[in-house]
């Protein structure tokens, strides 16, 4: 917010969430969700992975809209090679919450998107489809 001169007021109305939220994000009180983690990396031009401190350089990529994650979560089993079960097993997670998240019904934390970059050791922004890399 800093570098683009914003302050809490600007950031929200830009991306479309309360002052408050913006407030409570930058203050480590809440996670935003996925959806405005999104907003906020297309807006600033990074990756998630340098929108939330998980690496201080900006790999500038191409990026893309991002499909629903109940289509990319089949996507990813494929390209890694791995069932849903052992995604599951691996993540330490119950399979009846990826179910859920194949059947669209629910959607995965910002924390569950974490989890799942580091378990198939890859970046955030490919968990969720907005890089092709």
């Amino acid at each position: 917010m800093l570098e683009h001169n914003l302050n809490a007021t600007q950031l929200a109305k830009i991306i479309g969430c309360r002052r408050s939220s913006i407030n409570n994000y930058v203050n480590g009180k809440k996670v935003p969700s996925v959806e405005i983690s999104i907003r906020l990396a297309n807006y600033f031009h990074c990756t998630m992975e340098n929108l939330l401190g998980i690496d201080l350089e900006n790999h500038i990529n191409e990026f893309i809209s991002c499909p629903p994650f109940k289509d990319r979560l089949p996507f990813l089993c494929e390209h890694f090679g791995i069932s849903r079960y052992e995604l599951c097993k691996r993540m330490e997670i119950s399979e009846s919450v990826a179910y859920y998240w194949a059947k669209g019904t629910t959607s995965p934390s910002l924390e569950s998107v974490i989890k799942i970059a580091k378990c198939l050791d890859c970046s955030i922004d490919f968990v969720i489809g907005r890089t092709r890399i």
